[in-house]
């Protein structure tokens, strides 16, 4: 007849996770897997009820009471944090000379995977858990390959959807960008200026140097533009040489005026591009959303392109302002528009 020592032994090959107790309800061996789940606490030699607590059926206090329990799922908790949930079955040995408990994780295996470090090492190769492991790697294989693909295409169509708003020679918003961004200010009822601006003898500087420097001149353009406007305006190349800047919330109009002054001072230095001087200036004619009930993007479009206009017919190198409805009726009622 088979010993409790070759017993057990055929129980951690087959049981990784047996309690073998005597007669007495004490543990005398217990599978590896199991004492992994308690690696500094060796459970041979307590008690099995000191090591587990029984949570259904609760009334067992005594290994007799335990024995009673043949065939009878058992649920239990590791009595010491982490208390692990487990489930068993018992099997009483021949002569009364004690039982032998086989417990699982059931649905909590994910967690004492987790909690303890196991592989599948530490289960039965025939064990249902080894397969529940690999459908739980593979799931989240899976959902890890699925997050980076939604990752990239999101990244994809972010940067698609730039560059569909931005113009690649400067860098800038494009028309199609300014005009979402105009509908947007409407919409929200926020006040702002408009500023139309043309590069005064662009034409020149292209017949005489080449398009690559009429690309060299129309990109630091850009750069003073940006350097001379707030984070919150936006800058946009609506054309060739014309350019529009909406300042968001700002409609004092000496503020507009200097920095219209500002932009023309700064156009007009000589930039050089391959020892060539190539030189060009100005014009620029602003609108307020205010000036108009309610305020509609076609019609403040326009308006700033009058005063561009005006501005032109003046001399060039200089900024206009759209006047009110009132200055239109008492002002030349041709050009529409005031020095700014």
């Amino acid at each position: 007849m088979m010993d409790t020592s070759d017993l057990a032994g055929l129980l951690e090959t087959l049981c990784p996770m047996f309690v073998l107790v005597n007669e007495d309800g004490r543990i005398t061996r217990v599978g590896p897997t199991l004492q992994k789940l308690r690696p500094d606490q060796p459970m041979a030699g307590k008690e099995f009820l000191e090591v587990f607590e029984l949570v259904r059926p609760r009334t067992v206090t005594s290994l007799s009471a335990l024995m009673s329990l043949v065939g009878t799922k058992l649920h239990l908790k590791l009595h010491h944090t982490p208390r692990t949930a487990l489930k068993g079955l018992i099997a009483p040995l021949p002569q009364g000379k004690g039982a032998v408990i086989n417990l699982s994780f059931g649905i909590s295996i994910l967690d004492a995977v987790r909690d303890y470090s196991l592989t599948s090492a530490d289960f039965s190769g025939t064990d249902l858990a080894i397969e529940l492991l690999y459908l739980v790697e593979a799931k989240s294989a899976a959902m890890e390959a699925s997050r980076s693909l939604n990752l990239r295409l999101q990244g994809a169509m972010l940067a698609a959807e730039e560059q569909a708003f931005t113009d690649m020679l400067t860098g800038l918003k494009n028309r199609r960008a300014m005009d979402v961004f105009l509908g947007h200010l409407i919409s929200g009822n926020s006040p702002f200026a408009l500023m139309h601006l043309d590069l005064d003898f662009f034409k020149s500087v292209n017949d005489q140097y080449g398009h690559a420097s009429g690309d060299f001149v129309l990109q630091q353009a850009a750069h003073i533009m940006v350097e001379e406007t707030r984070n919150d305006d936006t800058v946009a190349r609506i054309g060739g040489d014309e350019f529009v800047i909406i300042f968001k919330g700002l409609s004092d109009e000496g503020v507009l005026a200097a920095i219209a002054e500002r932009l023309i001072e700064r156009l007009q230095q000589p930039m050089i591009f391959e020892n060539n001087s190539c030189q060009i200036s100005a014009s620029i004619g602003t609108a307020l959303s205010t000036q108009f009930t309610p305020p509609k993007a076609a019609e403040i479009l326009n308006a700033a392109d009058l005063a561009l206009y005006e501005a032109k017919r003046k001399g060039r190198s200089r900024h206009c302002l759209y006047s009110t409805l009132a200055d239109l009726q008492q002002g030349d009622a041709t050009s529409g528009v005031s020095s700014g």
